[in-house]
């Protein structure tokens, strides 16, 4: 790779810079209940890793994602971002960045123009890394700015959409530069998607439409880690759980794990209460909307608004209306009543406040320890997907260990001759 003149870095677009106070706050708060990244933090300001750095991050910005780029800053790295998602923006906590000096080019709420503004202006900077979310500004390099990305050292990736998008780009021989796969490691799927979206995915259907969810009909889409955190707290909450999956080793873990599964004709006309989490187009239309209940609520827990079909639920209702912030109100011709939460967008992050800080910890660790390592390891990767290296994610999990107070066993040297041999007899 030669070396590339870095464009200035032009002047943030943000809401409103009086909003850093409250902003400040809130990463406060995080940073609080973030004790892996802390670690990490204490050690990037001292050893310096990214210095002479520009990382360009397109991201969910709110307080947790806010931490993890003060501490690329921390770290020495100039750090530019936008939103990866025009409702999860939070503009205090955008203004609080902006205030310490990191670039930002997001306003909450902003359109599909102003989205694709400000991740070109992001993109302007010339970063040396990226870190997507998924993966709209590794697409827009590959797409329009392939001279630019052949300049790219690499990036990460945050989702699972993002690594289904990247996966397809490296069977097609499209990447330019390596992504590390940072939602396949362990400590991220396990505990992020699980837990994570578990959690944050009814905080935000029950803040948004306060009602209660005991004895209801839930029907969660896909049976994935983010499918089976959310059933398992639907289930907590006393919901009848029903599953709908294509694919069969699932279909047989939920059916163990205690749900109901059927395929979505049928679902569709029992649910009250109904959550997409498969990362694909579609996946409630017409169909099922001509036979849902009254009443009936749906929610998205993929990244992109395409899981319910918006413009099947436009063509069938003869009106629709605003409920209240995050509740549309669909009236079919036959009267019936069917309510779009988010506009079908993220319902944790749009509708609410997302992952829980501590479960962020250990995804943003993650991210950190992945894009230093790629950056450190460059000259050893190809232009393809990579996984999370095992001995990164064991630091994350002996960090956590570490910040809980919480120790565990060590093989004997016997063990481990023990298991590295075939001969017993050892």
């Amino acid at each position: 790779m030669t070396a590339v003149i870095k464009n200035p870095i032009k002047k943030s677009i943000i809401k409103d810079p009086a909003l850093a106070p409250y902003g400040n706050r809130k990463l406060e708060w995080v940073q609080q209940n973030m004790p892996v990244l802390n670690m990490l933090k204490k050690e990037f300001e001292k050893d310096k890793p990214l210095e002479g750095k520009r990382v360009a991050c397109c991201l969910h910005l709110e307080a947790k994602t806010g931490y993890l780029l003060q501490t690329l800053q921390a770290a020495g790295a100039e750090v530019i971002a936008c939103a990866s998602n025009p409702l999860s923006t939070q503009d205090d906590v955008v203004a609080a960045l902006v205030d310490s000096g990191i670039t930002v080019y997001a306003i909450h709420g902003e359109n599909a123009d102003e989205y694709h503004q400000y991740l070109e202006l992001t993109l302007d900077a010339y970063p040396d890394a990226i870190i997507d979310d998924g993966a709209d500004m590794l697409t827009e390099l590959l797409k329009n700015r392939r001279e630019q990305a052949e300049h790219i050292i690499g990036g990460c990736e945050e989702t699972t959409t993002g690594i289904v998008r990247l996966k397809s780009m490296d069977a097609d021989n499209t990447l330019l530069f390596p992504m590390m796969a940072v939602n396949d490691a362990y400590m991220k799927y396990l505990f992020d998607n699980r837990y994570g979206t578990g959690q944050s995915v009814w905080d935000g259907i029950n803040r948004t439409t306060n009602l209660v969810v005991a004895g209801k009909n839930v029907v969660v889409v896909g049976y994935g880690w983010c499918g089976k955190g959310v059933s398992m707290r639907a289930l907590g909450m006393g919901a009848k759980v029903i599953i709908t999956e294509i694919d069969p080793i699932k279909a047989n873990e939920a059916i163990m794990d205690g749900f109901t599964v059927m395929p979505m004709a049928e679902a569709a006309q029992i649910g009250d209460i109904f959550i997409t989490v498969t990362g694909n187009i579609n996946v409630i239309r017409k169909e099922h909307m001509e036979v849902m209940k009254d009443n009936a609520i749906m929610a998205n827990a993929g990244h992109f608004d395409v899981e319910i079909s918006k413009g099947d639920l436009n063509s069938l209702a003869v009106s629709q209306r605003i409920i209240k912030n995050n509740i549309e109100e669909f009236v079919m011709a036959d009267g019936r009543k069917l309510y779009l939460l988010a506009e079908g967008r993220l319902v944790n992050l749009a509708a609410g406040d997302g992952h829980p800080a501590e479960v962020m910890d250990l995804s943003f660790s993650l991210q950190a320890l992945s894009l230093l390592y790629v950056i450190q390891n460059r000259d050893k990767l190809g232009t393809h997907v990579y996984n999370v290296p095992d001995e990164i994610d064991k630091k994350v999990a002996y960090l956590r260990l570490q910040a809980e107070g919480v120790k565990i066993d060590e093989l004997t040297k016997e063990q481990q001759k023990y298991l590295a041999s075939w001969d017993t007899n050892l």
